[in-house]
Order: structure tokens, then C-alpha cells, then sequence
């Protein structure tokens, strides 16, 4: 029996083989997409596929449609993303054990997605559950982009270190145990020195675009886990329905800034 790859080698196989760190973000704001939004995404991810080395699908956009958004996002993981390129699902869960390990069942079992975001707030037993699957990912919370991310991830604890660099060590716990760790790091407040303090983990990168994060500085090429920027709204929203192009224009501005 052939050795499971690892989540690190199949994201970064798809970087290597586009060209890409771009992750694209389907979130369908229904307010904005005219006709039907199923239609809508899958133009979206036929046309944005070629350039996309991971989608990232944030599960509150197809909960607000209640069972028609479940039938959405169910029938976009099953049969319309390619099955070669990486889907990190953005549900950023947290809770117990008992009620992890039901989640592990509906996004790694059910859908057999590739990463799932989690909040890591309630301890490291609170992501374990998801990490004995070979293959598999989690991107823990850390440092992320929103303004209020001060108010705890930037706290100094007892040590002298950040709140944050807590959710770090949880990487070094996790690494007798058959998946992955990896992090959100929001691009507005991420400095080329604090993504030099990060572990060579998966990370997951959102904040350019609409929230206006700027990639000046940062090197992919000091990490050797798989780095991944995310845009959503830049590519899902425009004047026009050329996804193509915005993907196009996403990626090459990446590359050329790291």
C-alpha cells in the first residue's frame, strides 16, 4: 500500500505545477450575485482553477442558505473543484473533543476536504481530534486580520510572550501525530519580521484585497511548508464576470511581490 502524501507535498506540488500561491475564497455574498449563486461559483471555479493552488470555501456563506447553501458547497467539494487542486474549508470551529471529532466526521470524512480552519482558543484537545487523519490539515487561528485581533492574539502572557506564539507551540505538540498544523496569519498584521518568528507550518494568508494588505517583504522561499494567499471578494466581485483575469492579476501580484 502506497504511503499517504502528506498535506504539505500535494499543496505544494499544485504551487509548483501553476505557478500559483493564489487561494481563491468563495464566499457568496447573495446580495451581490444576480441569478442563481450556483451557477455563479462554478463559472467561478472554471474559470479561476487554472490559477488557483488551493479554494478555500467559508462555510457561514452557505449556512445563510440554509439547506439549498448546504446542497450548494456539498455538490462544489464533490464534483465541480478539481479534484487535483486543494480545498481548505473555512469553518474556523472550536469546541470539545466529543464535538470535534463530529466535525472531523463531516468535513474530513464526509466531504474529505484537505484543511479546515479552527479557533485554538479552547486548548490544544480541542484540535487534536483533527489531527489523526494522515493527509489532513488545520490552520489555527493566530494572528489575524481583523482590527480587534489586538484585544487577546497580541496579549503578553506570563513569559513575556504574545498570546499568539501559544498557538505556535501547538505545531511542536502536533508532530507525532499523523496530520498537519498550520496558521492564519492576516496579511495587515503581518510584518516580514513576525513571518520570520512563524514555524515552518502551512500558512494561510487572507487579508489582500479588500481589507487592503500589503505583500511588501515577505519571502516564501524562507519557509519550505507551503504558503498561500487568499483573496475572495478581489476575484469574486467586479464590474465585469472576467474571474479569469482578476485571478490572473491576483497571481502574478504575489509573485512578483514575493
Amino acid at each position: 500500500m502506497s504511503e499517504t502524501q502528506s498535506y504539505n507535498e500535494k499543496v505544494n506540488a499544485r504551487i509548483k505545477a501553476i505557478g500559483s500561491r493564489l487561494c481563491v475564497g468563495l464566499d457568496p455574498r447573495i446580495e451581490r450575485i444576480d441569478g442563481s449563486v450556483k451557477d455563479f461559483l462554478i463559472k467561478v471555479i472554471e474559470q479561476t482553477s487554472p490559477h488557483a493552488a488551493a479554494f478555500k470555501p467559508n462555510i457561514a456563506y452557505f449556512e445563510a442558505m440554509g439547506l439549498e447553501g448546504y446542497q450548494i458547497l456539498d455538490e462544489l467539494i464533490r464534483h465541480v473543484i478539481p479534484k487535483d487542486v486543494p480545498i481548505i474549508l473555512d469553518a474556523k470551529r472550536g469546541d470539545i473533543g466529543a464535538t470535534q471529532e463530529h466535525y472531523v466526521k463531516a468535513y474530513f470524512e464526509n466531504w474529505d476536504v484537505d484543511a479546515v480552519t479552527l479557533s485554538p482558543y479552547m486548548g490544544f484537545d480541542s484540535i487534536e481530534p483533527f489531527l489523526n487523519t494522515a493527509g489532513k490539515a488545520v490552520y489555527l487561528l493566530a494572528v489575524t486580520s481583523n482590527k480587534g485581533a489586538s484585544d487577546l492574539q497580541f496579549l503578553e502572557t506570563s513569559d513575556g510572550r504574545k498570546l499568539f506564539q501559544h498557538v505556535f507551540d501547538m505545531a511542536e505538540r502536533a508532530k507525532d501525530l499523523p496530520g498537519t498544523v498550520g496558521f492564519v496569519m492576516g496579511l495587515t498584521n503581518l510584518s516580514p519580521e513576525l513571518l520570520a518568528s512563524v514555524p515552518d507550518s502551512p500558512l494561510l494568508i487572507p487579508g489582500l484585497g479588500a481589507q487592503g494588505g500589503q505583500l511588501d517583504g515577505l519571502n516564501a522561499d524562507s519557509k519550505t511548508a507551503p504558503m498561500l494567499f487568499n483573496s475572495s471578494r478581489g476575484i469574486l466581485f467586479g464590474a465585469d464576470g472576467d474571474f479569469a483575469s482578476r485571478a490572473i492579476a491576483t497571481k502574478e501580484k504575489i509573485n512578483h511581490a514575493i
